[in-house]
Parts: C-alpha cells; structure tokens; sequence
C-alpha cells in the first residue's frame, strides 16, 4: 500500500499558528510591555496556550495544562518554549494585560485583510457599508454586572457584552469593545466616526434622533428600523416606479424633533415601508439615504444578519462558554483568543477552492490538531488516498 500523500512533517495545529508572523507577536509586546518582569511564560506562550484551548475546547485549566504536558517533546515545533503549569496559566490570564492579544488580533486582520474581503458589494454601493450590533456572553459569576432580578438563592450571574463592527465584505469584526451587559448599546454610537463614504446598518435598538442628526450633518448614510412609538410628520410621499421590488409599500419623506440642550430642531429622514413575503412581515426602515432605491435600502438592512450570523459562529465553535479565570482580563484574553481563531479559520476557508461549512472546518481541525497530515491538500482533496487505494486494491484482486 502506498504512503499517504497528505503527510506533513508539522502537525496541524503547527500550521495554523504558522498563520501568525512571529513579527505581529514582537511588535505588540513591545506595544504593551507585556514581557516586563516575566521570566518564563511570555506573551508567545501565552498565546499559543490559549490558542490550543480554543481550538481544542478545552473548558478548565487543569485540562488546559495537563494536555499540554502531554504533548512534551512535540511543542518545540510550535516554538512553545515553556508548558504552563495550571498556577501559571491562571496568573497569566490575570496579570497580563489582555490589549496585548487585542492589538494582535487587529494586526492579523490588516495583514489577512486581501485574503478575506469581498469588494463586490462595495462595488455596487460605492460605499463601504459597516453593520454594528452586541451579543451578551453569561457569566457563571458575578464578575461583570449583569441584566435581569436577584435570583431567590442570592447569587447573581455576570455577563459581558461584545460590542462589535464589521465591514460587510469582511465577516469578522473590525472593531472589538466589551463592557458589562448592563451597560446600554448607545455606548457605541460615540466610538462612531461619520465619514462620507460609508453607510451605517444597526437595528432599531440603537436609534437615537441626536446621532441622526450628526450623521445628516456629515453626510454618513445609516439604514436602521423605525421604533412602532416614534412621533414624526409626513412632508412628502415619493411615487413609487414600476421597476421598483413590488415589496415596496410606501416611500415617504417624514420630519422628526430633536431635542438637544433644552433647543428642539427637526431633522428630514426618509421611511420606506416594505413587506417581506418569504418572512409574512412588514418592515419600517428609515434611512438618509435620499437618493437610493427604496428597495436597494431594505437589501441593504438584510446584509445586517451577517454580524448575527458572526455571534452564532463564535459562540457555537469556540469555548465560550466555559472560561478559564474569574476576572474581567481572563475573560477578554479568552474572547480575543476566539477571534484570532476564529479569523484564522476564515482565511483557510477563504483559501479553499472546496466548499467546507465553518463548522465542519473547525470540527475537523479539532480532531486532526496533532496529526501530521498537510492541511490545504487533505482539505482540498480529502478522498485522494482513499480512492488511490481502492484502485489499488481492485488491480490486486484482478491477479
């Protein structure tokens, strides 16, 4: 029988770190001055420990340690230059600062940034479209302030809030902020910088008529819903053309107050009215977008289930559910280790000229984590040997 001609002499996960410049990992700590006082267990450690908690789902420091024990003489090729101890991992997550592998996370989405974009959407809006939106991760503690009542037993869960954008070409977040998951969705509206050339997508629990008004001012376009209790006046009602999706109800031009400093000003906005027959619902969106389509606008507002679709991904494929410290930092090194893999994953898939589903990507890395086997061939063809050698097994039955 043949050898297999998907063997590696680097073992998967060997490939997947291989993603990471070992230039990224040296300009950030110098950055942050994550190495001070530390003897042993760097910020490189660090990260790949981590790393290999992600991808292997790992759900407690003992089995983050002890698996990493025994895979000694095999870490070498990772360049993991000292396995931590349970102790030493948790002291980690908690003294070092978690900007660290933020700032890495952010400088492998420039560096992969051609290799997961998709400019044709840009290409027909001339703009760069960004949806923004949060997902509350729960916590098993009271660390982080939480939604909700006091439980009757006394003991409150916590619960972190990632707040998050992305370009539309992109699928995997631009920008990253967490606060607590009582902290209001208004919190992001001012990390916001107007600009011209893009358009903003958010659903109807960011809407805030003082935010509106700024944007009108700095022509940003914005697509949101309208809230069911909004006071507003109709000043025009656009005709609707024939060529225009038959979904289209109503193309209205509608004045709302702003109330600002004791000052009331009214801005002019635009509504669109559209009904969604896969869905059996009518949807209001409102928009400054005057001179687009009014069907082009509610295509636009349906890209916004991509960054729901993002928060399922991460929280369905990676450990987040079960993390491995107690503290705010542990908890933000473990959500931004998600993101590098979860980044990593996407440019594979990217890469490939096969199909594969997210998921089964992720399932399968986890399974062949340390077997030799070279990734982008066994991906691309993964019957190969198979076939090879059946083939050779019906030319020895033939004699």
């Amino acid at each position: 029988m043949s050898r297999s001609s998907h063997f590696f002499g680097q073992s998967v996960f060997v490939q997947l770190i291989s993603l990471i410049d070992n230039s990224i990992i040296i300009n950030s700590v110098k950055k942050y001055d994550s190495d001070r006082y530390v003897k042993r267990f760097t910020t490189k450690d660090h990260l790949i420990s981590m790393l290999f908690c992600t991808f292997a789902k790992c759900t407690s420091l003992r089995e983050v340690s002890g698996a990493m024990l025994g895979l000694s003489g095999k870490t070498h090729h990772f360049q993991l230059k000292h396995i931590p101890y349970k102790s030493t991992l948790a002291d980690a997550n908690k003294r070092r600062t978690s900007d660290v592998f933020g700032d890495i996370y952010h400088s492998l989405l420039k560096r992969y940034k051609s290799y997961i974009s998709d400019s044709r959407i840009k290409d027909v809006i001339n703009k760069q479209i960004e949806i923004f939106d949060s997902t509350t991760i729960s916590l098993f503690q009271d660390i982080l302030k939480c939604v909700g009542r006091k439980p009757n037993n006394g003991k409150r869960k916590g619960g972190i809030k990632v707040h998050a954008i992305i370009n539309v070409d992109e699928t995997v977040p631009k920008m990253v902020w967490f606060t607590h998951s009582a902290r209001n969705d208004h919190f992001l509206l001012d990390k916001l910088k107007p600009n011209a050339n893009t358009i903003y997508v958010f659903d109807k629990g960011y809407n805030d008529y003082k935010v509106f008004k700024k944007f009108v001012e700095n022509q940003t376009g914005f697509v949101t819903r309208l809230k069911d209790n909004a006071v507003y006046d109709t000043v025009l009602d656009n005709e609707i053309d024939q060529n225009i999706h038959s979904g289209v109800l109503e193309d209205k031009i509608i004045e709302l107050e702003v109330k600002e400093q004791n000052q009331i000003s009214k801005i002019k906005l635009r509504k669109i009215v559209f009904y969604d027959r896969k869905l059996k619902r009518t949807f209001e969106f409102l928009t400054n977008l005057f001179e687009m389509r009014p069907d082009l606008v509610s295509a636009i507002y349906k890209l916004r289930w991509q960054i729901e679709t993002l928060f399922k991904q991460l929280k369905q494929n990676f450990p987040l559910k079960y993390f491995l410290g107690d503290n705010e930092n542990a908890i933000k090194i473990q959500i931004y280790c998600a993101l590098i893999a979860n980044l990593l994953m996407t440019v594979i898939q990217k890469q490939l000229k096969r199909k594969w589903a997210f998921s089964n990507l992720v399932s399968f890395c986890k399974i062949h984590l340390f077997n030799y086997i070279h990734l982008m061939q066994f991906l691309e063809m993964p019957n190969k040997d198979w076939l090879k050698s059946q083939i050779q097994i019906e030319q020895l039955t033939l004699f």
